[in-house]
């Protein structure tokens, strides 16, 4: 049985339209596999295959792969029954992203779900591992060179991005889709699909852009997260000291030019915790505190 995913989006995208064609992507499958040419009809039939296209940079690949992959298992034995006493056979998942973002990444890395865990273990009882591939300009050249669509996919998005600096976004597409037709890059494939190219590329553009501008608020705001928790610890590390000395709370808000009732709810935890003074400790019971508020 042969189950074969490219990126689960909605909409098209231009990786997608290029790979959906199953001659195309058996020669990506043969790229990325070159130890198993021999015998590609046998493993193909017996593996699952999880291909995603990114843009940005997503180190919570895998987890996403095990949402998925457990939605298209269920889909294949659900006229079986688990609790049968035949082993049910599965095709085996391999997952493997295809990177060609802007921000720097090696050529190859593997992520896996066990480096999300909060508790290190050297031999996690689940796994899954994830294989990503860069497929900029000038990264992996054998891969490259086995698949040349691929290769000359990386070719037109470095020829968008060149056309991109000096041009509005979408006369960049359009004049690297010239380019490209001019020079025998992926020339038949967009002589034939010019304008959903057209369209694909400026939609992915854009979605790019979104997800950046997210990710750039979310580490705006975790930046601001961080300062306010150095602002709160380095005030409880005031009053802590201040209650050594013996001091009160009204002494302690005066001295410090800070609100009797900022201090207060810090003075009564770090009085209760004396003479440990725990500041990650109070931290934490400042945090629950106000969240039950």
């Amino acid at each position: 049985m042969t189950e074969t995913y490219v990126q689960r989006n909605y909409k098209d995208t231009m990786f997608r339209m290029l790979f959906k064609e199953k001659e195309n992507l058996l020669s990506l499958y043969n790229a990325v596999y070159m130890n198993y040419k021999n015998d590609i009809s046998f493993v193909f039939d017996f593996e699952l295959m999880l291909y995603e296209h990114q843009s940005t940079v997503n180190p919570n690949m895998p987890l996403r792969d095990l949402f998925y992959v457990t939605k298209v298992l269920q889909n294949i034995t659900r006229s079986e029954t688990l609790y049968s006493s035949v082993l049910l056979k599965l095709p085996a998942p391999r997952f493997v992203v295809f990177y060609n973002g802007t921000d720097p990444q090696p050529g190859e890395q593997i992520l896996r779900l066990s480096d999300a865990f909060e508790k290190r273990m050297e031999k996690p009882e689940l796994e899954l591992v994830v294989k990503v591939y860069n497929i900029n300009s000038g990264y992996n050249p054998e891969l490259m060179e086995a698949c040349c669509l691929l290769k000359e996919y990386a070719q037109y998005v470095e020829q968008v991005r060149r056309f991109a600096k000096k041009l509005p976004f979408q006369e960049a597409v359009e004049q690297a889709v010239d380019h490209c037709i001019r020079n025998g890059v992926l020339a038949d494939f967009l002589l034939k699909n010019r304008a959903e190219a057209i369209a694909v590329s400026i939609f992915e553009y854009d979605e790019e852009k979104h997800l950046k501008s997210e990710r750039d608020l979310a580490y705006k705001n975790g930046e601001e997260v961080g300062i306010a928790k150095g602002r709160t610890i380095k005030l409880i590390k005031q009053i802590c000291k201040k209650i050594e000395k013996g001091q009160g709370p009204e002494k302690i808000a005066e001295e410090l030019e800070e609100e009797l009732e900022t201090v207060m709810p810090i003075y009564e935890l770090a009085a209760a915790s004396s003479p440990e003074y725990d500041n990650e400790k109070i931290y934490k019971e400042l945090q629950d505190r106000y969240a039950g508020d």
